[in-house]
């Protein structure tokens, strides 16, 4: 059976998340729904990343396996054809090897957390990122990043329903810039823990916010214990970005 791997970009705005569910609007139920209509065959996708609701993705991969080969420009035109008026989009369609797997063939996972910083409400950016109006120093947000960078115990900044089988992971990279209203967290892992960057970005915010220091921070990530997180951002700021693989 030939096996696919799809790039897709989608507002995450109207879904209940990537992953599929019985009773609600999904990414993955409307791309599997749209291969059934192109090929008639009943597929089960994976993606290389579990995005919740609210969430959107400028590079998401998944991959898929069909009976019937077919060229990579007709699954990717008759994807987005089918899709519509859904938004998502499929960027490129490649043929891949049988022991491709989007999600553990992946090498690194890159997410862009934005934030509009500034008093007026959001127009063009509304749902697409969080607005906080106090001003903030985004160079204590991150000087205090970087005490996060490295192979640490993430519990503090786990979700109590996080099913992965350690908190332990190895954070490459946390960047903090502004771009004049526009403070931007990037963020690149192998993998992550469920709602991991969004937390960091939530307790970030309160550094930047001069509530907490960078020590702090440190102490909420050596807790680890979920109480000692700060807040944890609003879905609608993050952005699956690309996956290496």
């Amino acid at each position: 059976m030939p096996r696919y791997k799809i790039l897709i970009e989608y507002d995450g705005t109207p879904f209940a998340g990537w992953q599929l569910q019985a009773d609600a609007v999904t990414v993955q139920g409307e791309i599997e729904t749209a291969i059934e209509k192109l090929t008639g065959e009943k597929v089960t996708i994976q993606g290389a990343g579990r995005t919740d609701a609210g969430v959107h993705a400028l590079g998401q991969a998944a991959h898929f396996d069909l009976v019937k080969p077919a060229a990579t420009d007709t699954i990717r035109d008759g994807l987005n054809a089918h899709l519509r008026p859904h938004p998502i989009a499929i960027l490129a369609a490649e043929s891949v090897p049988d022991n491709f797997n989007a999600r553990m063939s992946a090498a690194r996972r890159h997410y862009l957390y934005r934030i509009v910083n500034r008093r007026a409400d959001l127009a063009l950016d509304r749902l697409r990122a969080w607005r906080l109006p106090r001003r903030l120093d985004e160079r204590a947000m991150h000087a205090a990043a970087q005490r996060l960078i490295g192979h640490h115990d993430f519990t503090t900044f786990r979700s109590t329903e996080c099913q992965a089988n350690s908190p332990m992971r190895t954070l490459d990279r946390l960047d903090v810039t502004r771009d004049a209203d526009n403070v931007n967290i990037e963020v690149s892992a192998r993998s992550f823990l469920h709602n991991q960057v969004r937390s960091m970005v939530g307790s970030l915010a309160l550094v930047g916010d001069a509530k907490w220091s960078a020590d702090d921070l440190a102490r909420a990530l050596a807790a680890r214990d979920r109480a000692a997180c700060g807040q944890v951002a609003p879905a609608e700021g993050l952005y699956l970005v690309k996956v290496d693989y």
